[in-house]
């Protein structure tokens, strides 16, 4: 056993030197990776323009972030690869191989030519390194709290681990001060053109720091002691999830990571797209305030963590699924209020409304770029959805020609199927003309005014949002890692975490972007999140055990 391994198991009471460089190495190599994960995310507009072009404009942005959601759909299986290779090999050496996969995959997003140079591979091949990231994540993060995890004395499990918490956090913060600084030096149009690579050529350094920093570590004490006396798993995906520990791993997908999922990405992610896309906040103010709000934020990681060893990780977690639920609405509302008054006053003296022939209207939804949008109804929605609008929906009889009404003014939409280009192109140049006339002249903007931006307050909401995120996920990965034997630890709160992160959480922006796009209500796509936030408060306040003094060297 090497020094650092003895002096990180040995002593039960105050950090100690073996233990900070245990922390302090697994949790920077894990915020390069979320740095290289959440570039994607924070660029999504951008890329959006350099690999979906082929799309119009509505249909692009959400394509994008279902290529965003696509390596978070693989992220459960990363785990199941990586947490088994974990249960059977080592925590160390199995993280080592998903930050190498993670590094690479970034580094090759910044070189890929656009669409307009290769075509449809651009995408394919966009989606496929995308896939790649998701999986080396998969198997990262329940490398890293384990790890973590089995160096921590009794009764300080919750404080360690929570170090690992904030690497999400601060891989998003990262990646935003890096996109911030290259906009500022090159500028918007320079930074849109071929300066957005620049933040993902960065992460070849970023992967040979974090490669050589691990290369540091000893295996997991009480990894290596099971090893060592043959105790370790023959077969953890069996024994993890077709055993009696299978409606354990269930609960924790269900009443806990489910819950603590929704609650993180509508406070870090939902949020920043509500400010650019719907908001339409300035991309560089938004991401401002966004930085800022996580700085308030961040330290309630070790806050929370350390709380949950003296109270529980269960109360802290349900309190801030609940907050979260209570809340959401009001303080979206609020983002409206502070950040673009003029579409919350616009909305309320000049209520859009759509009439249409409901059996016309389409779910404004197309991931492959096949389907046509020709319907009146169709066609009214995009313009709105494409422009951030909200509005409402009016029934009309059969055969009706859909019509927007901004207040008093009415807009009559036109029929596309069956016309050629120049009749298409007049028509749509005569509504678009219109529309937008009539909403400015409603006083609805077409971007948000900074001089009217109180940045104080979207501040404070944001720092709302990051302190919830705080809550659920400051002592979850303590929880996780109690709830299973050590055998099949890695595999057992791999799975349900990445389940829950990966795909109640990472499909939250494409989600709710839909639902306000197929309602008009700006609002609309809170319900995904508040819907799993209540299912988790219940399920887990009523079926998942408390486990802060359990001993997991067992």
């Amino acid at each position: 056993m090497s020094s650092t391994t003895a002096t990180a198991a040995s002593t039960p009471g105050s950090i100690t030197k073996g233990h900070k460089k245990v922390i302090f190495a697994s949790s920077l190599g894990t915020v390069f990776e979320w740095y290289d994960f959440y570039l994607y995310g924070s660029l999504a507009a951008i890329i959006a323009k350099q690999f979906f072009t082929g799309l119009n404009p509505t249909s692009g942005f959400i394509f994008a972030l279902l290529a965003f959601a696509a390596g978070f759909a693989v992220r459960p299986f990363g785990a199941l690869v990586f947490g088994r290779i974990g249960d059977l090999v080592g925590r160390k050496y199995t993280f080592l191989i998903t930050i190498v996969i993670m590094g690479l995959s970034t580094f090759l997003v910044g070189v890929l030519p656009s669409y307009t140079t290769i075509g449809f591979a651009a995408p394919v091949i966009l989606i496929t390194l995308r896939l790649l990231q998701g999986l080396a994540l998969g198997g990262e993060y329940g490398g890293a709290a384990t790890y973590v995890a089995e160096h921590a004395p009794m009764g300080k499990r919750g404080l360690y681990t929570s170090f690992i918490q904030t690497t999400a956090t601060l891989g998003l913060f990262l990646s935003l001060l890096v996109i911030l600084g290259c906009r500022y030096f090159l500028g918007s149009e320079d930074f849109e053109a071929w300066g957005w690579r620049i933040p993902f050529l960065v992460s070849f350094l970023l992967l040979a720091v974090s490669v050589w920093i691990r290369l540091q570590l000893a295996e997991s004490p009480v990894f290596a002691q099971m090893k060592a006396e043959g105790k370790t798993s023959k077969a953890p995906i069996t024994e993890s999830f077709f055993s009696k520990n299978g409606k354990i791993a269930l609960l924790a997908l269900l009443g806990a990571t489910a819950g603590q999922a929704v609650v993180w990405y509508a406070g870090q992610f939902y949020s920043l797209f509500f400010l650019t896309q719907t908001l339409k906040v300035e991309a560089s103010t938004a991401n401002l305030m966004i930085a800022a709000g996580l700085i308030i934020g961040t330290p309630f990681f070790i806050v929370f963590g350390w709380l949950s060893d003296k109270v529980g990780r269960k109360p802290i977690i349900m309190a801030g699924c609940l907050l979260a639920a209570l809340t959401y609405f009001p303080i979206f509302k609020a983002l409206t209020h502070y950040a673009n008054p003029a579409i919350e006053a616009a909305a309320q003296t000049s209520p859009v409304v759509v009439t249409a022939d409901p059996d016309t209207c389409t779910f404004q939804f197309n991931p492959v770029g096949t389907s046509k949008f020709t319907t009146s109804c169709d066609i009214a929605k995009s313009a709105l959805a494409k422009g951030g609008t909200p509005y409402s929906n009016v029934d009309a009889p059969a055969g009706t020609v859909a019509s927007v009404a901004i207040g008093d003014v009415v807009v009559t939409a036109f029929e596309g199927k069956g016309h050629d280009a120049e009749a298409l192109k007049a028509d749509g140049a005569r509504f678009n003309g219109e529309l937008q006339a009539a909403l400015t002249a409603a006083g609805y903007p077409e971007k948000a005014d900074p001089a009217r931006i109180n940045t104080p307050m979207v501040i404070v909401l944001l720092a709302i949002l990051v302190i919830y995120v705080t809550m659920v996920y400051g002592p979850i990965a303590a929880w996780l890692v109690e709830l299973f034997p050590t055998r099949i630890r890695y595999t057992s709160m791999s799975l349900p975490y990445h389940i829950g992160n990966g795909w109640f959480g990472g499909f939250l922006p494409t989600i709710s972007f839909a639902l306000v796009a197929a309602s008009g209500n700006i609002y609309q796509g809170l319900w995904y999140p508040i819907v799993i936030a209540v299912m988790t408060l219940v399920i887990g306040t009523l079926f998942l055990p408390e486990t802060k003094d359990r001993d997991i060297t067992q």
